[in-house]
């Protein structure tokens, strides 16, 4: 019938921006991997491990502590330390704040004493979200005096490392922590004590040429790509193509750089057994 041919039609309507922000930021995450889609609620169930491909999501530093130790309680060590400005770099103050906001963190590492599987141990976690876990006089300081608490307390040490180096807003301030840290890892081996690294995404620069991996024994998450320089510098000074997993934690086990690639799930039992293995002792209290 003609009249039909007047007849008001329904059309799909895009969604107005009212309606897009009724649907909650982050409920939703796309995998930068193979691209699944996963409720915010699902990936943390699988502790940011994505269900399809497996790809490890990158985690703060209070993420690694409550997912490895006991009950996820620490005993924080050096909470009062925080980054100054000794350079007066043009806007290092501002971008510490927004950093301190941001994360919630002092600067890009925590440290302290817990237990894992009722082993006492110091543990140090750094975190990637803080300024790119740069490692800056703060972040060497704390990880140096957690080795000598270690020491002086004859528990294991564990590093969770995450950086994309050292802190250019510190300059020469920063270098010194590689030599810091490695003398102070020194005096733990000297001393007969056991430290476990523990490689994450990414580790790259100062932190991968000191104590990353200085441990005695060396693990690191799957597909991790960690080394000193980037995989784009390394292509242009050589003027060649590179493997497609290159600097991945596969690739550097495959080259003597690991002793073990650990997934997510499997990183508290495969630290609890290695503490096991070392003969440590179990203790029922700490942080005395």
């Amino acid at each position: 019938m003609l009249k039909d041919l007047f007849q008001k039609r329904k059309y799909a309507t895009i969604p107005s921006e009212k309606t897009k922000r009724e649907i909650p930021e982050g409920l939703m995450n796309k995998c930068p991997k193979c691209g699944t889609i996963q409720t915010s609620k699902e990936l943390e169930k699988n502790l940011k491990v994505c269900t399809s491909c497996g790809y490890h999501y990158r985690l703060s530093a209070l993420e690694r502590i409550q997912l490895t130790l006991d009950e996820g309680h620490i005993v924080e060590y050096d909470t009062d330390m925080i980054s100054e400005d000794p350079l007066q770099f043009p806007d290092y103050v501002e971008k510490l704040d927004k950093a301190k906001s941001t994360t919630k963190l002092q600067d890009a590492i925590m440290t302290g004493e817990g237990t894992i599987g009722g082993y006492p141990v110091i543990i140090a976690a750094m975190s990637f979200d803080f300024m790119g876990g740069s490692l800056g006089s703060v972040v060497g300081e704390r990880i140096t005096r957690a080795i000598e608490m270690a020491i002086e307390k004859k528990y294991p040490i564990i590093i969770y490392s995450t950086s994309g180096g050292a802190r250019m807003q510190e300059s020469i301030l920063s270098l010194m922590q590689m030599a810091k840290t490695s003398a102070a890892l020194s005096k733990l081996s000297e001393a007969g004590g056991l430290f476990i690294s523990v490689i994450t995404d990414p580790t790259f620069g100062g932190v991968s040429a000191s104590f990353a991996m200085l441990g005695d024994i060396i693990i690191a998450e799957p597909a991790a790509p960690f080394g000193f320089t980037g995989r784009r510098v390394i292509e242009q000074t050589i003027k060649q193509k590179l493997p497609d997993n290159f600097q991945t934690s596969e690739f550097n086990l495959e080259h003597g750089q690991l002793d073990k690639v650990v997934s997510r799930k499997d990183m508290r039992p495969t630290l609890i057994k290695l503490l096991d293995m070392h003969g440590m002792k179990e203790e029922a209290t700490y942080g005395e």
